[in-house]
């Protein structure tokens, strides 16, 4: 499922800029259904705009019906008569999604026998200290299994000790959920740490959801800005 808002703050219509002669959100369906790793995919929006750019390009979309603050719980609404067991939210702005970390976060729960892990995504570690100060750039840190302990667009964890050494992740948009986890959030109220970050994961931890953390090596390219739109153009060529 990639949810695909028209609007956006940083960028507006980002989803629908030109790369390389189709529109960023066709790319990114593109790039999920290749992978052959899915029985379907979808571009959920609530836009007839991207609906009918989706479709026109041989895609399948989906109408939102109510208005949604979240990626989350516009698929929760896709999905509710759908019987799945997992579901895979794609951002709309990943156009570089590739087949080797979806298959890695999928993975996960295939050992997962006791239904310990509610969802599961990908960090990739950086070093870039512009990257790292950059608060569109959403940071994770991890337990000593890989389970999320928190997401910030601050740099975490602060570094007053230099000689820890300690590593920094950045968190990748792509989810797997459990169907019963994702249907879970959209009857959660937002509480402050959220709020405050706007970052929607954050709403798992604070309910006591478990993440799953993977680390990859392949960090792509997030289309937030017109800069990192000039910077895909230039990569997809």
């Amino acid at each position: 499922m990639i949810p695909a808002r028209y609007a956006a703050s940083r960028f507006p219509a980002k989803l629908m800029q030109d790369l390389s002669g189709k529109p960023v959100i066709v790319r990114t369906y593109e790039a999920a259904a290749k992978t052959g790793l899915f029985d379907e995919v979808y571009v959920v929006t609530d836009s007839p705009v991207i609906f009918e750019t989706v479709t026109d390009a041989g895609g399948k979309a989906i109408m939102s019906k109510k208005e949604h603050d979240c990626g989350s719980d516009r698929i929760a609404e896709a999905v509710a008569d759908m019987d799945v067991d997992i579901i895979v939210n794609v951002q709309g702005d990943e156009p570089f999604t590739e087949k080797a970390s979806l298959s890695a976060v999928l993975e996960v729960f295939e050992g997962d026998t006791e239904h310990e892990i509610d969802l599961a995504s990908l960090m990739v570690r950086i070093t870039d200290e512009d990257e790292i100060q950059n608060p569109n750039t959403v940071k994770v840190i991890v337990d000593n299994r890989n389970f999320a302990l928190y997401f910030s667009r601050s740099p975490i964890p602060y570094p007053r000790s230099t000689e820890a050494k300690a590593r920094y992740f950045k968190h990748k948009g792509i989810y797997a959920f459990r169907k019963s986890a994702l249907m879970a959030f959209q009857q959660l109220p937002m509480l402050p740490l959220e709020a405050t970050e706007k970052i929607e994961a954050i709403r798992y931890l604070e309910y006591g959801k478990k993440i799953k953390m993977v680390e990859t090596t392949v960090s792509g390219i997030e289309i937030d800005t017109p800069e990192d739109l000039k910077r895909a153009q230039e990569v997809w060529k």
